[in-house]
């Protein structure tokens, strides 16, 4: 499988956050980058993406939101003392909708959280995976599959915001490149955490259906969105899908509704699939709230590669463990297997 990464995906580095009332170290640090690839270097084609420009990006996000992660670090002699980060702790509500013009009330109207500081080296680092993605979904045309190592992840950044780690939208970004010579896309996030990001930017779509198999967001992050009633609106109705799960659910569990997700893809029918590949569902990941095993991601590898559809799977969660690597190689082993077994789709045409 050709796996696309880019070593400018390290250039994001935050060291510490604040959960739940306590400064901890930052999950998503850069070293997960090195980890990443390093787990598949050997087994899978290591290449470097073409450089698309910003238009991939553009396509799924706002322009003032992209113009706000460009120059933000450059502005930060606006927040007076010196930084290493910058960061709010003011943050609009839905209700507060005016656009500021200072830096730091800009922080809190396009971030919705403390979790991603726009530091010296990220918007290196998240221009580099949005073209990692865009680089992946040609190939995956051209092949029949292609892995993005994105580095942030993506998928709970809406097209105006930054949430949970996540600054540009690289599964949307795949997803619309997808769709440029595809009549029907489906995004299928198998991330512990709902893809509420990628929900927002499709969710009055119809042409692009969304399905997100996670932990139930009762009480879990992002909290406000990943429920079964969520169905779309508009043109989109129907078109978006959300199968959350107990707290403590493992393979079988998992992987049933997994099955679910891949039956209703299967009667969008689409001409081309993107996997959020979230590896946080793990029993062993630090901050997830599943118990998938090794053996359950190598299981829903063959399973997706089942369905016969060019793939782009593109990098979201899974964090620093001993089983990381071990579960990114187990899932791209086996779905290149089961894809080499599997007769591929004809691409459809829009």
């Amino acid at each position: 499988m050709r796996a696309f990464h880019d070593a400018r995906s390290a250039a994001h580095d935050p060291d510490r956050y604040f959960r739940r009332g306590a400064i901890v170290a930052h999950p998503e640090q850069a070293s997960r980058y090195a980890v990443l690839r390093d787990a598949i270097a050997g087994h899978h084609r290591l290449e470097a993406p073409a450089d698309h420009g910003e238009a991939p990006i553009l396509a799924v996000h706002d322009a003032g939101y992209i113009r706000f992660l460009a120059e933000a670090w450059s502005r930060r002699a606006e927040i007076p003392g010196s930084i290493d980060e910058v960061l709010s702790g003011h943050f609009a509500r839905p209700d507060m909708s005016r656009r500021p013009e200072g830096l730091l009330g800009l922080v809190g109207y396009y971030t919705a959280d403390t979790s991603t500081p726009v530091r010296a080296g990220t918007w290196e680092a998240v221009r580099a995976g949005a073209q990692v993605a865009a680089s992946a979904a040609d190939a995956a045309l051209a092949d029949g599959r292609a892995y993005a190592l994105c580095r942030p992840p993506g998928h709970h950044a809406y097209a105006a915001s930054a949430g949970g780690f996540c600054f540009i939208n690289n599964s949307a970004v795949a997803a619309q490149r997808l769709r440029e010579t595809q009549a029907r896309v489906a995004i299928l996030d198998i991330d512990v955490h709902h893809g509420n990001g990628t929900q927002g930017i499709f969710y009055t779509r119809g042409d692009i259906l969304t399905v997100s198999v996670h932990a139930d967001p009762a009480d879990y992050f992002p909290y406000y969105a990943g429920y079964a009633d969520e169905t779309g609106a508009g043109a989109g109705a129907g078109c978006n899908r959300n199968l959350p799960l107990a707290h403590g659910s493992g393979d079988d569990a998992w992987l049933a509704a997994l099955a679910e997700a891949l039956d209703g893809i299967a009667r969008f029918a689409p001409g081309a699939l993107v996997v959020a590949l979230g590896l946080d569902a793990s029993q062993d990941d630090p901050i997830g709230a599943l118990r998938v095993t090794t053996d359950g991601f190598a299981r829903a590898a063959e399973a997706i590669a089942g369905a016969g559809l060019p793939t782009t799977i593109v990098q979201e969660g899974g964090y620093l463990c001993e089983a990381l690597p071990r579960n990114l190689s187990a899932f791209l082993d086996a779905f290149d297997a089961a894809a080499g077994a599997t007769a591929l789709r004809a691409p459809s045409r829009p």
